[in-house]
C-alpha cells in the first residue's frame, strides 16, 4: 500500500518556528498560499507600514509637549531648526542640523548673563513624533534624579525639525558640558513609537557620530522609558566625571537577565 495515500498513517508535527515566533516581533514563520504570504500578512505588513509613514508625517505640537514637561517642573525653551517644513526636513537633512536663525539669535539673547549648566535636555520630534509619548515618563525619573544629584541644567530645549547633531549648537550656545538629545527615531515595522537619546561631551558645531553616545529603541516593549533614564543617569555621571563621551565611554550598565524559554 502507498502510505502517501493514506491519510491514517500521517503524523501531524509540532511547528518549531511558532515557538520562535513567539519570542520575537521580527516577521518570522509567516506562512504562505502557493508561492505567495497569505493575505492576512499581506494586510498586516501595509498596517504597519502606515503606520511608519504616519509616525514620520503626523505634525509635531511643541506646544503641547512643553505644557507636559512643565507640569514635571521643568522649564522649556521652544526652537526650531532651519528645515522650514517638514517636507524641508525630509529631502534636506544638513538643515535640521542647525537652528534657524530666529531661533540662534533668540538663544544666544537669554544665554547672556546665564552661567555654564552641567546639562541641557533637547527634544525633538526627529522622524517619529509618536515616539515623543516616552518623553514625560523618562523625564518623570530622570528631571528629579539629576535636581537630587546637584546637577546645573538648563531648561529643556523643545526643538521642533530637529536632527541629532542639532544638539551640538545647542549646547554650544548654552555653554552646557554636556547635552542630552530625546527624538523620535527613524520608525520601523511595528516600532513607529520608538525615542532615541544621544549625548555628547562639550557640545560643539562640529562633533561626529563617534563623539556621542546613544540608547535606542526607548519604548514599551523595547527598553522602558523608566528603564532607560536610570541607565542615562549612570552613562552621564561618568561621562561627566570622565570629561568624555562617545566611542570612548563604555556602557558598563548590567544586561537584563532574560527569561529562559519554557521547554
Amino acid at each position: 500500500m502507498n502510505t502517501l495515500s493514506n491519510p491514517g498513517n500521517f503524523t501531524p508535527q509540532s511547528d518549531p518556528w511558532q515557538e520562535l515566533r513567539a519570542l520575537t516581533e521580527a516577521r518570522i514563520a509567516l506562512g504562505r498560499t502557493g508561492g505567495s504570504v497569505t493575505t492576512a500578512e499581506v494586510l498586516d505588513f501595509r498596517m504597519a507600514h502606515a503606520a511608519a509613514r504616519d509616525a514620520v508625517l503626523t505634525p509635531f505640537d511643541p506646544g503641547a509637549l512643553a505644557q507636559e514637561i512643565h507640569h514635571l517642573g521643568a522649564p522649556t525653551l521652544p526652537v526650531t531648526s532651519a528645515a522650514l517644513t517638514r517636507a524641508h526636513y525630509l529631502q534636506r537633512p544638513d538643515q535640521g542640523r542647525r537652528l534657524s536663525p530666529a531661533s540662534r539669535a533668540a538663544l544666544t539673547d537669554f544665554a547672556l548673563g546665564q552661567p555654564p549648566v552641567d546639562l541641557v535636555i533637547i527634544v525633538a520630534d526627529g522622524l517619529s513624533t509618536q515616539a515623543l509619548s516616552q518623553v514625560p515618563p523618562l523625564l518623570a525619573v530622570l528631571w528629579p534624579a539629576l535636581q537630587e544629584a546637584g546637577w546645573s541644567v538648563a531648561p529643556v530645549v523643545v526643538a521642533s525639525q530637529g536632527r541629532v547633531a542639532l544638539q551640538d549648537e545647542i549646547g554650544e550656545i548654552l555653554r552646557a558640558r554636556l547635552s542630552l538629545m530625546l527624538l523620535g527615531e527613524r520608525p520601523g515595522l511595528d516600532s513607529a513609537d520608538s525615542l532615541g537619546a544621544y549625548f555628547t561631551w562639550a557640545p560643539r558645531v562640529g562633533r561626529t557620530d563617534a563623539e556621542r553616545n546613544c540608547l535606542s529603541n526607548i519604548r514599551a516593549a523595547g527598553l522602558p522609558p523608566d528603564a532607560a533614564a536610570a541607565r542615562l543617569m549612570d552613562l552621564l555621571t561618568r561621562a561627566r566625571r570622565l570629561e568624555l563621551s562617545g566611542t570612548a565611554l563604555k556602557d558598563e550598565t548590567p544586561a537584563p537577565v532574560l527569561p529562559t524559554p519554557k521547554e
